[in-house]
């Protein structure tokens, strides 16, 4: 009887652990969760790409090509004026109104561009140098050569005669963005080889007082004394620019620093090493741009170009003709936009081709034909 009563509950308590074991299994062979994922940041149509978590295989890649300049020139120290003095002359003896030797000495950086033993560095690093010392990221040590200089884009190539040795790969200036990520490799303060990182803050940089001919990169990888002439790189480690000046009012870095594009120099350094020097067009014309200001005072309209304010004696501008007061308009069918870009064009022009210049004269257009020369190496003012 006392059975009966306790099978339905006994019944009861099986389907439920049935049930509830059906229940456990079925949780059990459904898949696991994926993990949490943060999503993509989206850039237009394309995702952004993930920063690397190191630059390491960029510096290996580069830094050996990296090296240190060590360069002397003997200065002729003038002595005192006092010295000029009879009395004085009497009193100390003529000894100390003869001028004295003193050695001076500079640090600066080069990279290696060619396994031949070419090296490109600032011409400030090595000017006027009597003796160069090379020293390599693998301790080898040896004098350099200069092979050629061009003071208006501040580069130099030197050259060193050692075997196996490393080269940096040339990159593409035109590929370089505002925003990449760069690195800066020299020997800043001679504290050894130092990597710094930042960003391409601009590029185009002119009109900085610095050189020439002027078309910098302009970063906040910390660049300082002694980096000058060292690489500036990209991700890849391949050369992007040749570290050239920073902006200070310190001495030290302020996140303005300034680089000159490889293309520049990759054609500067072909020429050096193909002539000894640059080999420049020229017309022989100084000019400034056409302000609001100056169209007013000659009773012009604005236009976009150039007024000549002087012209070289026996340059082929004045063979050609120009004179002080013409506006130049167009060089070799290109309009002139800005002295920068006039005297770069003028630069690119092969010695000896004819250019036609397009002219505004006394409110007339005149056109002329010039044979351009080649621009000296020191050129005074006309």
């Amino acid at each position: 009887m006392q059975l009966r009563k306790l099978l339905p509950f006994l019944l009861q308590s099986v389907i439920v652990g049935v049930i509830a074991g059906g229940t456990v299994l079925l949780l059990r062979s459904e898949p696991p969760a994926p993990p949490l994922e943060a999503p993509a940041i989206a850039h237009g149509s394309r995702s952004a790409v993930t920063a690397p978590v190191s630059y390491r295989l960029a510096v290996e890649a580069a830094a050996p090509a990296v090296v240190n300049i060590f360069s002397q020139k003997r200065v002729a120290q003038r002595p005192h004026p006092y010295m000029n003095n009879p009395l004085f002359r009497q009193l100390f003896g003529n000894q100390l109104g003869v001028p004295r030797q003193r050695l001076e000495t500079s640090l600066g950086s080069g990279v290696i561009v060619d396994r031949k033993g070419y090296i490109l560095t600032n011409n400030h690093v090595i000017k006027d140098a009597d003796a160069i010392q090379v020293a390599l990221r693998d301790g080898r040590g040896i004098s350099a050569t200069v092979v050629g200089t061009d003071p208006e884009t501040d580069l130099a190539v030197l050259r060193i005669g050692l075997d196996n040795l490393p080269s940096i790969t040339l990159g593409q200036t035109r590929n370089l963005q505002i925003g990449d990520v760069v690195l800066a490799i020299g020997n800043p303060f001679g504290v050894g080889q130092t990597v710094t990182m930042g960003i391409v803050s601009a590029t185009g940089r002119s009109r900085l007082g610095l050189n020439t001919f002027e078309n910098f990169i302009q970063t906040d990888a910390a660049i300082n004394p002694g980096n000058s002439g060292g690489a500036l790189i990209n991700t890849k480690g391949e050369l992007v620019g040749i570290n050239s000046a920073i902006f200070s009012r310190s001495g030290g870095s302020q996140g303005i620093g300034f680089a000159i594009p490889v293309n520049l120099a990759r054609g500067v350094m072909n020429q050096i090493i193909e002539h000894g020097y640059v080999i420049r067009g020229w017309l022989g014309v100084e000019a400034q741009a056409v302000t609001p200001a100056l169209a007013k005072a000659f009773g012009i309209r604005q236009i976009q170009g150039a007024i000549v304010t002087g012209v070289f004696r026996n340059s082929p501008a004045a063979k050609g003709g120009i004179r002080a007061g013409d506006f130049i308009i167009r060089i070799a069918d290109q309009p002139v936009k800005d002295i920068r870009s006039m005297r770069n064009r003028i630069a690119r022009i092969r010695p000896g081709e004819p250019v036609d210049i397009l002219l505004l004269r006394d409110n007339r257009l005149l056109h002329t034909r010039i044979i351009a020369g080649e621009r000296p190496t020191n050129l005074s003012r006309p």
